[in-house]
């Protein structure tokens, strides 16, 4: 079982859901992510999410696109982001850490390095799954077997407009867990229709058996807190991304930590008389 199964099934048998921060992998201080990772886990994250920067990020909106420049004008790539994921294993052997990015510094990686050279790579750094934004899961099959033969997880988007087709191709090669993007477009655009989610999540688990965490609009507790109780977990990125930009290097760890924290209490609190289902 991954550390990513392991901890949904964790945090099933304690009726509670998982929280799942993104941020961009160094931004906004090349050096700060490892440690900005551990304020992350001190505030309740259940499972990290570390975008990989990428010169043209299609699914991104203009706050996640701008990290990711920054990122990379600090000289952020592929390998120093598995390096980033080695530190932070150095404290903390638990807590599970997703890859989220796009085809080409992965394919690039491996055409230096040799076939599969990123899933050995990053299987030794300590990653637990990938989300790669533009593999369609029909063209997956080989990739997430090679994932799983090293403890790893292959994660995709579930959009709005996914056919039932789609969601069927996805069940057949996910593991660990499905991203359901609650808005049409890019990352932060838009307001969160939590009827709309709620509509769609039984559709989603027609065909996929895990868990199903729910992101793009989630920008504060209370909205966590209505998603959860329909979700298997709440993600939160673009959110994250505007809090710490521009921030003093030694405010961005306390500024995450206690965003989360906040996030945290919201997702554990009991439900009160008259909360939707």
């Amino acid at each position: 079982m991954s550390r990513i199964a392991s901890t949904f099934t964790a945090l099933k048998a304690q009726n509670r859901k998982a929280l799942i921060p993104y941020v961009t992998a160094g931004f906004p201080y090349a050096d700060i992510t490892p440690e900005m990772m551990h304020g992350m886990v001190a505030g309740g994250a259940d499972v990290i999410e570390l975008g990989v920067p990428f010169s043209d990020p299609s699914a991104d909106g203009p706050v996640i696109q701008k990290a990711g420049d920054q990122a990379l004008a600090l000289g952020i790539g592929l390998v120093q982001v598995l390096e980033m994921v080695r530190l932070f294993r150095q404290k903390d052997g638990n807590t599970p850490v997703v890859l989220m990015g796009y085809a080409n510094p992965i394919e690039a990686y491996d055409l230096k390095r040799g076939k599969n050279a990123f899933v050995r790579d990053a299987s030794s750094a300590g990653v637990d799954g990938v989300l790669v934004v533009d593999y369609p899961p029909e063209e997956c099959e080989a990739f997430a077997a090679t994932l799983r033969a090293h403890q790893m997880d292959l994660i995709f988007l579930l959009a709005p407009t996914s056919t039932a087709t789609r969601m069927a191709q996805v069940a057949q090669v996910a593991s660990g867990y499905v991203y359901y993007v609650s808005l049409k477009g890019v990352t932060g655009a838009g307001t969160l229709d939590l009827g709309a989610v709620e509509a769609m999540l039984p559709r989603i688990r027609e065909h996929v058996s895990v868990p199903v965490g729910v992101g793009f609009g989630i920008r504060d507790a209370a909205t966590a807190k209505a998603i959860s109780r329909v979700a298997d977990a709440v993600v939160i990125g673009s959110r994250i991304i505007q809090l710490i930009d521009g921030q003093p290097r030694a405010q961005v760890v306390p500024l995450v930590r206690d965003f989360l924290t906040g996030i945290r209490q919201a997702l554990d609190s009991p439900a009160r008389p008259g909360d939707s289902a």
